[in-house]
């Protein structure tokens, strides 16, 4: 049997997940595991009503105004390729097709923007960070164009923790009649989220990290401005993968309607019934609490190696303005060194490397090495932080 490890890696995935998810799953496994369909028998109308529910529960937690109109994706990743290959035309031109990013992006915005750059389709302006880990909204303003259709940003960098502006962006993406984007795989379930405040056009999640979900769960929130399912080469959304819906099965291509549009194939049933118990637990129990909990345990670790020369700190040094990740690296030590050592030695688990976002790290001048991401969730104690603490002590003398 595997030990315990004390667990510090909950920017890739939460653990332990919350009470209640595990049961949700077993629960529908053994009672209700059907296919999903509006008119069927009477397990197929219960998984399909548990699906509606779940929908309405997240859109609710993330003030959306239409539940048909928050989709289930596989997880973050699946809903920001949703979002960005439905949106850009396959025939955009680069000429008249113009994105907007920044160096924070994790690689699944940067993937498919730049692989859409690479074929002509789009032109790609990447804003840079400051010396904190923060975007200036206004270079996003004086970035736009007459051609610029969408701008994409992350709400909190997976490598420094740092919180953006969203809200400002949105404001800046809204006088400018431009889709906005947030990839909220780090912020949705402590940061709180109103898509409509906000201005957010297009809301891609996770289930697996903060909403304390499983894995294989996320989602993709479509604001009314987006414009409506469209065919071939006019405006509008196109679907991400074609298939069944459970429903209308008469049409010869996708049915124009959401949530269905969006949602071809068998869901994740089970894993939608787990994070559906994730929400009501994250929502029961203060998400701005966990929030706090989370900035305390990097504020020790901010103030414990800030001024040590042994240790380097990247980003804001302020976990006021970040979520529960902090980026360090050891003097003369690889990151992947100290993963490992705290792995077999201390039975500690944290993340070493690009964590998927090498574009941050080029612009923190730590590419190719990355750095070593200390992320605390929910359920960690100060104990196990001090013990972490120790550790990074021990290895660095």
């Amino acid at each position: 049997m595997m030990k315990q490890m004390i667990y510090f890696d909950n920017a890739a995935t939460s653990f332990p997940k919350a009470p209640g998810v595990a049961e949700a799953m077993s629960a529908f496994l053994a009672n209700e595991a059907a296919n999903p369909g509006r008119a069927g028998h009477r397990m197929a109308v219960a998984a399909e009503k548990m699906l509606d529910d779940v929908r309405l529960k997240l859109t609710r937690f993330i003030r959306g105004a239409d539940p048909q109109r928050l989709i289930f994706a596989m997880n973050c990743t699946d809903a920001i390729n949703m979002a960005i290959k439905g949106f850009i035309a396959p025939r955009a031109k680069a000429d008249n097709t113009h994105v907007i990013t920044t160096v924070l992006e994790h690689n699944s915005v940067s993937r498919p923007l730049q692989a859409m750059a690479d074929a002509g389709r789009i032109s790609l302006s990447r804003i840079p960070a400051d010396e904190r880990g923060f975007i200036d909204p206004e270079a996003i303003e004086k970035a736009i164009r007459p051609t610029t259709r969408l701008i994409v940003l992350t709400h909190a960098s997976n490598v420094l923790g740092t919180i953006q502006d969203a809200a400002a962006v949105g404001r800046i993406a809204r006088e400018h009649d431009v889709l906005f984007m947030l990839d909220a795989a780090q912020t949705i379930g402590t940061v709180p989220i109103d898509v409509e405040a906000m201005h957010i056009d297009l809301l891609a999640f996770p289930g697996h990290k903060s909403l304390l979900g499983p894995t294989g769960t996320g989602g993709l929130y479509v604001g009314q401005r987006v414009p409506a399912p469209a065919e071939g080469e006019g405006e509008g959304l196109r679907p991400w993968r074609e298939g069944g819906t459970g429903g209308d099965s008469s049409t010869p291509v996708q049915p124009a309607l959401f949530p269905y549009f969006l949602e071809g194939g068998t869901p994740n049933t089970v894993g939608v019934a787990g994070l559906g118990a994730g929400v009501d637990y994250v929502a029961a129990h203060d998400p701005e609490r966990t929030l706090e909990h989370e900035q305390r345990m990097i504020g020790r670790v901010i103030e414990r190696f800030a001024d040590d020369r042994r240790f380097r700190l990247y980003g804001a040094r302020d976990a006021k303005r970040q979520v529960g990740t902090v980026s360090i690296n050891l003097l003369d030590f690889e990151p992947s060194d100290v993963g490992s050592i705290l792995d077999d030695s201390f039975d500690t688990a944290v993340r070493p490397g690009l964590h998927c976002a090498p574009y941050a790290h080029r612009h923190l001048g730590t590419f190719p090495a990355g750095t070593v991401r200390i992320s605390p969730g929910p359920f960690n104690t100060e104990q196990e932080l001090d013990t972490l603490l120790d550790a990074l002590d021990q290895i660095a003398s």
